[in-house]
């Protein structure tokens, strides 16, 4: 046995340790050979003074205080005391560190990390059943494709792998669709995904002007896209085809719907090798999540440039002011068709022309085989349709040929989509348009007089020939018009027309001046740029369709000190953006942006004037509505006054008659002036070189008008009616009495005999 004080060895065994002896805190100092060296003579001094108790009795517990002494090792701090006693707060103070603790938002440890924070994570595959990109259940969602409805039992049998999901336009575009755009946006994406016309997968967006085409497209190109009914994008790349002065406005629009979801491509100048290299890098793009799924691209370019882009395929091509591909001879219209994509998205905010060979071609590009070959169409629709039309056809021939119109439009509303302009009443404010005859001043009912004895056409019409000379005399007598300051050279020259015509000019007269009193039309612009800038802070648009005209501007903004800027032929298409955005601007001081209709008059958004001013009519109708609706668009905040102004009783009012008259005609639109003899008989022809100084208004006289008498309105236009109604329900203004536009009563004075105006509907029911 071994005891229990004792160890095996007969070493004495340790006590075991007394609960009530209380521990005096001393440490052992380090005897190894390495820490002894290290120890100076002074301190081995130091240790002999200290000696730890040997004796350990049971005592009573005594602090340092009471007992005077302090038993730690002055060589070394002592141990922190463990314990396992939390340290205990309060309940007020917990909950607020609580509080303050679940108050900081995550943050991405990351400077400047703007991405997105969702679930997904790259190269992660989400689990469980494939679902929509967006949720087509939120409130307002608007859902392109809904998977049919299945069975119990067909759902069992599915594979979840590959079941269809739901389509839905991003909420962050769906928030800001209209009404009418959302239906739009629908009729886009059935056309070209094939479920609208099967096989075929192009349409044309017909809308009027301002009811948001750009942004219909671009909402369909960003679906196209993201999503598809298979839980992948539709397409890879997208491309839009616009004319130059479009390009950077089309960029804009993207990047302000889409706000740098999408980075787009935009050529708008450069070298030939230059812009080569983009457009290969652009088609060399595939995957998922193409860097640059957008090109954006003038018509010029594009056909400069079209080997490049037909090396490869596009998902999807948009087609801006597509009314340029009329003609399928042109080369334009031949590049664009060789290119590799099936879906095309053809935009014209004008009418579709009723020249039938030409609907043809704009409804062939976007479905080709739709309407047959053109000798097919020709012989289906085109010949009993025209032979219908005419006035000596027989009653079996109306018959036929209405039928076939039937057919013809059953065929083509099932891709083409057309809303009007009356939409725009919800949304913007009232429009007053407004059609001001401006009498001749002396000289240039003179000259114009003296043009009409002398030149050649008017010989010639009167015995029965029509010439291209004819032609020239027409521009000459537009130009008269506007300003005897614009034929003054051929006066000069004495060209034919203009013999003796230099004695008619005041003593000493020079083109370095204008002076805006020989022109009747100038002296009311005059009169209206005056008192808008100094009774309001509006902004005026003038339009012309010569730069000439413009020229002659410029010299009276000069003049009145008028600050302004200029959009013709030779402005680059970079400085146009920033100039039209300039000018959009309320902080900006330029009072009048002068715009050739050639040039820039499609598609530009001015709201920032709301007055415009077209000074001379130009052949085709589209040209000048196009021209007028560039003030009036979305955005507008204030009453938009449109004033066109004619000169009583000359070609001007002739060519103005012809296009209010342009519904009632087979051959309604001439593009060019050299097709003007093709689409005027002899009589209409006599009639544009005749001057009648006896009217306050041709047109009114032309119309037969029955609500006014001895040239006074008496009776009011009927309910309903506004400036989209024929002309004879306009009102008809003898007199500035019946006039709303004050600044137009403040120049009546000035030279005007006879005005039509109306509005686009009563009241401004609301901006949204």
């Amino acid at each position: 046995m071994v005891s229990a004080g004792w160890g095996l060895r007969g070493s004495p065994r340790p006590a075991p340790p007394d609960p009530h002896c209380v521990c005096v805190c001393f440490q052992r100092r380090s005897l190894a050979p390495s820490q002894l060296a290290k120890r100076k003579v002074g301190d081995e001094e130091e240790e002999e003074d200290w000696h730890p108790p040997t004796t350990r009795k049971r005592q009573k517990p005594v602090s340092e205080a009471e007992s005077g002494e302090c038993y730690r090792s002055p060589f070394r701090k002592p141990l922190a005391q463990l314990t396992n006693r939390p340290h205990c707060l309060d309940s007020s103070q917990h909950e607020a560190f609580i509080r303050s603790i679940l108050s900081k938002p995550f943050k991405v440890p990351i400077p400047n990390y703007k991405g997105p924070l969702g679930l997904r994570a790259l190269g992660i595959k989400r689990a469980g059943l494939r679902s929509p990109l967006h949720d087509p259940f939120e409130e307002g969602a608007l859902v392109l494709y809904e998977p049919p409805l299945l069975s119990a039992h067909d759902q069992l049998k599915i594979d979840k792998d590959k079941a269809p999901v739901h389509v839905v336009v991003d909420p962050v575009l769906s928030r800001v669709l209209r009404p009418h755009q959302r239906e739009g946006v629908k009729f886009l994406w059935d056309c070209v995904t094939s479920r609208r016309i099967p096989g075929s997968h192009g349409c044309i967006m017909a809308d009027e002007m301002g009811l948001g085409k750009t942004l219909q497209c671009i909402t369909l190109m960003w679906t196209l896209l993201r999503q598809s009914p298979d839980c992948k994008p539709e397409i890879e790349k997208a491309m839009v085809v616009s004319p130059s002065s479009l390009v950077r406005n089309w960029y804009n629009e993207v990047e302000k719907w889409l706000g740098g979801r999408i980075q787009p491509l935009a050529i708008d100048g450069g070298s030939k090798e230059e812009i080569d290299r983009k457009l290969v890098g652009f088609m060399n793009q595939r995957g998922l999540r193409v860097p640059s799924p957008i090109l954006i691209i003038s018509y010029e370019t594009f056909r400069l440039h079209a080997e490049a882009l037909q090396k490869g395929s596009v998902g999807l091509v948009i087609c801006d002011e597509g009314h340029r591909l009329k003609n399928s001879e042109n080369q334009t219209y031949q590049a664009l068709n060789s290119l590799n994509t099936p879906r095309r998205v053809l935009i014209s905010g004008t009418p579709i022309q009723n020249d039938l060979l030409e609907y043809f071609s704009l409804v062939h590009f976007v479905n080709s085989g739709i309407l047959g070959t053109a000798q097919e169409f020709k012989r289906h629709f085109e010949i009993p349709i025209l032979k219908g039309r005419d006035a000596d056809a027989s009653e079996a021939e109306r018959h036929k040929g209405e039928e076939r119109l039937k057919e013809l439009i059953s065929i083509v509303n099932r891709c083409l989509i057309r809303r009007t302009s009356d939409i725009l009443s919800k949304y913007l404010p009232v429009k007053i348009e407004q059609v001001v005859c401006c009498r001749l001043t002396p000289l240039q009912a003179e000259l114009y007089k003296n043009f009409l004895k002398q030149a050649k056409p008017v010989e010639e019409l009167k015995e029965g020939k029509i010439s291209v000379s004819s032609l020239s005399s027409i521009t000459s007598l537009k130009k008269l018009c506007n300003h005897p300051a614009l034929i003054h050279d051929k006066c000069v020259e004495e060209e034919e027309g203009f013999m003796g015509a230099l004695d008619l000019f005041p003593a000493g007269y020079s083109t370095k001046s204008l002076e805006p009193q020989l022109s009747g039309k100038m002296l009311v612009l005059d009169y209206i740029l005056a008192v808008t800038k100094s009774t309001s802070n509006d902004k005026v648009v003038l339009v012309s369709n010569y730069t000439q005209t413009l020229d002659l501007f410029e010299k009276l903004c000069r003049s009145r000190r008028y600050l302004y800027v200029r959009l013709d032929g030779t402005m680059s298409i970079k400085k146009r953006a920033k100039v039209v955005e300039r000018f959009n601007s309320a902080s900006s001081p330029e009072f009048i942006f002068m715009l050739s209709s050639k040039a820039g008059g499609c598609g530009l958004n001015l709201i920032g004037a709301n007055r415009l001013v077209m000074f001379d009519p130009d052949w085709n109708p589209a040209n000048d509505e196009q021209a007028m609706a560039r003030v009036w668009r979305d955005g507008q905040k204030k009453t938009c006054y449109i004033y066109r102004l004619l000169s009583t009783g000359t070609i001007e009012e002739k060519i103005f008659q012809r296009q209010t008259h342009k519904k009632a005609l087979s051959s309604c639109v001439v593009d060019e002036e050299q097709d003007v003899e093709r689409h005027f008989s002899l009589g209409e022809l006599k009639e544009l070189f005749t001057l009648n100084e006896s009217t306050t208004s041709d047109t009114h006289d032309k119309i037969k008008c029955r609500r006014c008498v001895n040239g006074h309105q008496v009776r009011p236009p009927p309910e309903g009616s506004d400036c989209t109604s024929d002309l004879s329900q306009w009102h008809h203004c003898a007199d500035k009495r019946g006039l709303q536009d004050s600044v137009l009563k403040a120049a009546w004075d000035a030279a005007v005999t006879f005005t039509f105006h109306h509005h686009s509907h009563e009241e401004q029911r609301g901006i949204l």
